[in-house]
């Protein structure tokens, strides 16, 4: 696989979470979501990796640490938003945490969190796009 094949086939894949994301969100499953929402941008990270980078991908899912091994210039809000999005990575996997983050996971905390993906993701894509 080429360069530019590996970077098209993170952005495919992001975008295939994407719509999942919206029809768990739709379908009330507002954790999964969230999990998806979480999948979606660590997928436009590796492409950015790939990128800028290496093909070869890290194997990591902190979005944050992603970021800065993409040598991504990010602003603080950025800064925040990927750590916060990364904590649906592990609040929905791990049973210890699941409990409360099914009880934090209303449709209005959803759709909040959702708009948040949704700006990293266009920060994302723009980047991969230059």
């Amino acid at each position: 696989m080429t360069k530019d094949d590996l970077i098209a086939y993170w952005v495919e894949s992001s975008e295939s979470n994407r719509k999942s994301m919206q029809n768990m969100f739709v379908n009330n499953e507002y954790v999964w979501s969230l999990f998806i929402g979480h999948l979606c941008i660590e997928k436009l990270l590796k492409a950015c990796y790939v990128q800028e980078v290496d093909t070869i991908v890290p194997r990591i899912h902190d979005l944050y640490k992603l970021a800065v091994k993409c040598n991504l210039e990010m602003s603080e809000e950025q800064m925040d938003a990927l750590l916060y999005v990364t904590l649906f990575n592990i609040e929905a996997r791990y049973e210890e945490y699941k409990r409360e983050f099914h009880k934090k996971c209303t449709k209005e905390f959803t759709e909040k969190n959702l708009k948040k993906i949704e700006k990293l993701r266009k920060w994302l894509l723009a980047k991969i796009k230059n």
